[in-house]
C-alpha cells in the first residue's frame, strides 16, 4: 500500500530520511475508498481491528468487514441527508463503531468531529453552535450520561437535525444502520465513489479536533483529506508499526492521539490496530490484554507507564511488544530507565499537536535520549524562534515553529475562525508565515530537542490537556466565588493536576466542606477530569496593571 504514496520507503540514515522522504498526495484522495477498501481488495481477510471491553465482549473485524460495514453506514447516513461537507459529532469511546462511522462519514465527505464521552451540555452547546453540527452519533453508556447531555442539549442546537444511538434503543433517537429498521435497499454493501460535482477532494475539510484554550473557549482545529496521509510518519517510522501485528495506542476516540494511534497510519500502513473500550484505566487490566492478545507495538502516556509500574510487571508476559513509545507529555527519564530494566525496550517519545501529526521524535536511525523529544520528522521544516522571531542557537531556549506551513499532515487553520488562523501562521522576523506551535524547547548540539513548555498555561494531566479557561468559566459561575485561577501544579503520578487559587465571596468562609463543594460543582458542571483537585483559598489574585491574572507568579509561589 504505501507504495502508492511513498516513492522511497526505507532510508539509510536519518539525514537520507530528512533529506529525501516525501508524500505523492492524489487530488481525490480518500482514506475510506484508498485506504480500507483497498485493502479489502488486495487482502479481504486481512485483519484490521481487535476489539475487547471490560464486560467480555470481543470481536475483529477484517478490512472487508470495515468495507462493507462503511458501505452500510454510509448508505444510511446519506438516507438521513448527510452528505459532503456536513458536520458531525461522533461521542462514541472505543466502540468499534467508531472506526465504521468514521470511514463512513469519509466516503461521504462529510467532517468529523470526534468528542469525548465526559462532554457535558454546557460543552455540547458551545461546540454544536460553533461548528453548525448537523448530527451527533452517540454510544449509551451504562447510566445513560451523553445521551441524556445531548437531550439537555438540543433546544439550544438549532443546527443538530438527527441524532443516532449505540446500542441501545433510546425514545426519540435513530438506531445505528439497524437492520430490523432501515429499508433493505438502503442498508447494502454497496457504496461508490462520488464522482463529477459530488467528487470529494484531498484539500476538502474531513475532520475537526476541538482543542483546548487558555484565552478564550476551545479552538475548531480543521484537517483535510490528506491529513491522514502524514500519520504514514507517525505509525512507520516513529512507532515503527508491523505489517500483520497488533499496534495499540492508549486513546479515547474522542482525543486527536486516536488518530495518530488507531486507525490512519497503521492501516495505510497494513499494521492491525487493538482497541480496549476500557470504563476506567486499572493498570492491571491493561497488562493483562497487553499480554492476552501478544500486542507488538505499544504507545502510551508516560503516566499510565508510572501506573502501570506501581502496579507491578513482573508477572505479566511482555515479550511480543517490539516496540514502545509515549506521547501526551513529557517523558521522565526515571520512567524511560525503569521500563528500559523492565522489559528491555528504549521508550521513544513523540511529540505533536492536534493541529500535526507527529512533529518531533525519536526514530530507529538514532538512539533515544532520556527526557528527549528526539529530532524533528520530515515533511515539517521545524526551527526553533527566540522572541523577534530569529533562529535559536544550540543550548538556547525558544519557541518551535513550522515553516513548511503547506506540510501534509499539517492543519489547515480554525475553522470559521480567519482572524486565529492568521495569528497562527504569523510572520516570522523574514516576513515569512511560519507555524507557532506555542511550545518551547531547545535543541542540544547533536540535534536532540527538549522540551521547556507552554507559552501559556496549558495543563497536562494524565494525558489530558487542560484549558484554564474552561475550568475558571464554570467555577466563577458558583455562588460563593468571587474570582478564581486556573494553573497546573506538579504531580509525581499524573504530571500536573489542577490547582484553583479562589477568592471568596463576601458571607461565605475556607473550609474543606467549601472545598468539596467547589470541586463537586466542577465535576458536574463540565468534562469530571477538570476538576480542580487542590483549591486553595486567597484574600486577593496577583495581576498586572491592565489585570490581567499572574498565573505564572501562582505557579511559582505554590
Amino acid at each position: 500500500m504505501l507504495e502508492r504514496y511513498l516513492p522511497r520507503a526505507e532510508f539509510m540514515s536519518y539525514e537520507d530520511f530528512i533529506e529525501n522522504f516525501q508524500i505523492n498526495v492524489p487530488d481525490d484522495f480518500n482514506f475510506g475508498f484508498d485506504i480500507v477498501d483497498e485493502w479489502a481488495k488486495r487482502e479481504p481477510g486481512k485483519l484490521a481491528l481487535m476489539w475487547c471491553d471490560d464486560h467480555g465482549g470481543e470481536c475483529s473485524f477484517t478490512f472487508e468487514d470495515l468495507s462493507n460495514l462503511s458501505n452500510r453506514a454510509a448508505n444510511y447516513f446519506r438516507n438521513l441527508g448527510i452528505g459532503k461537507g456536513d458536520v458531525v459529532m461522533c461521542v462514541l469511546r472505543q466502540r468499534y463503531e467508531y472506526w465504521i462511522t468514521a470511514i463512513a462519514l469519509c466516503k461521504l465527505g462529510a467532517i468529523v468531529i470526534p468528542a469525548t464521552m465526559q462532554l457535558t451540555s454546557k460543552d455540547i452547546i458551545y461546540r454544536a453552535n460553533a461548528a453548525k453540527i448537523k448530527a451527533i452519533i452517540c454510544y449509551s453508556d451504562i447510566d445513560g450520561f451523553i445521551a441524556s447531555q445531548v437531550e439537555q442539549a438540543l433546544p439550544e442546537c438549532p443546527t443538530i437535525e438527527t441524532k443516532i444511538l449505540t446500542p441501545d434503543k433510546r425514545a426519540g433517537w435513530l438506531p445505528f444502520i439497524d437492520i430490523d429498521t432501515v429499508p433493505h435497499p438502503v442498508f447494502t454493501d454497496t457504496f461508490p465513489r462520488p464522482t463529477d460535482t459530488g467528487q470529494i477532494k484531498s484539500t476538502d475539510p474531513m475532520l475537526i479536533y476541538f482543542t483546548s484554550g487558555t484565552t478564550g473557549m476551545p479552538k475548531m482545529v480543521l484537517h483535510d483529506f490528506s491529513h491522514p496521509l502524514g500519520h504514514i510518519v507517525t505509525a512507520k517510522y516513529w512507532q515503527q508499526v508491523r505489517e500483520n501485528k497488533l499496534h495499540n495506542s492508549m486513546s479515547d476516540s474522542g482525543w486527536a492521539k486516536f488518530g495518530w494511534g488507531k486507525i490512519y497510519g497503521q492501516f495505510i500502513c497494513g499494521a492491525p490496530v487493538f482497541a480496549y473500550d476500557m470504563e476506567k484505566f486499572i493498570p492491571k487490566n491493561v497488562m493483562e490484554k497487553l499480554e492476552k492478545y501478544r500486542i507488538a507495538t505499544f504507545c502510551a502516556p508516560p503516566t499510565m507507564f508510572r501506573f502501570m509500574l506501581a502496579e507491578g510487571m513482573d508477572d505479566y508476559d511482555f515479550s511480543a511488544i517490539e516496540h514502545c513509545g509515549n506521547a501526551g507529555e513529557p517523558l521522565n527519564p526515571e520512567i524511560f530507565n525503569k521500563i528500559k530494566e523492565v522489559w528491555g525496550l528504549d521508550m521513544y517519545e513523540g511529540f505533536g499537536q492536534s493541529e500535526s501529526t507527529v512533529l518531533i521524535a525519536n526514530f530507529g536511525w538514532f538512539k533515544p535520549k532520556p527526557g528527549s523529544m528526539g529530532k524533528p520528522a520530515p515533511l515539517y521544516d521545524i526551527d526553533l524562534v527566540d522572541a523577534d522571531g530569529n533562529t535559536c542557537e544550540d543550548g538556547e531556549e525558544g519557541r518551535i515553529v513550522v515553516r513548511n506551513t503547506k506540510a501534509v499532515g499539517l492543519f489547515k487553520g480554525y475553522y470559521l475562525d480567519d482572524e486565529l488562523t492568521k495569528k497562527a501562521f504569523a510572520p516570522d522576523s523574514t516576513g515569512t508565515n511560519v507555524y507557532d506551535t506555542g511550545d518551547t524547547a531547545w535543541r542540544d548540539p547533536e540535534g536532540y530537542y527538549w522540551f521547556v513548555g507552554r507559552n501559556d498555561d496549558m495543563i497536562k494531566c494524565s494525558g489530558y490537556r487542560i484549558g484554564p479557561f474552561e475550568v475558571e468559566s464554570v467555577l466563577s459561575e458558583h455562588d460563593a466565588v468571587l474570582e478564581c485561577a486556573i494553573t497546573g501544579a506538579p504531580d509525581p503520578k499524573r504530571g500536573q493536576v489542577v490547582k484553583a487559587t479562589v477568592v471568596l465571596n463576601k458571607g461565605f468562609e475556607p473550609s474543606d466542606e467549601m472545598i468539596k463543594e467547589l470541586q463537586e460543582y466542577v465535576k458536574k458542571t463540565t468534562a469530571p477530569y477538570k476538576y480542580p483537585r487542590i483549591v486553595e483559598f486567597v484574600e486577593e489574585l496577583p495581576k498586572t496593571i491592565s489585570g490581567k491574572i499572574k498565573r505564572a507568579q501562582i505557579r511559582k509561589e505554590g
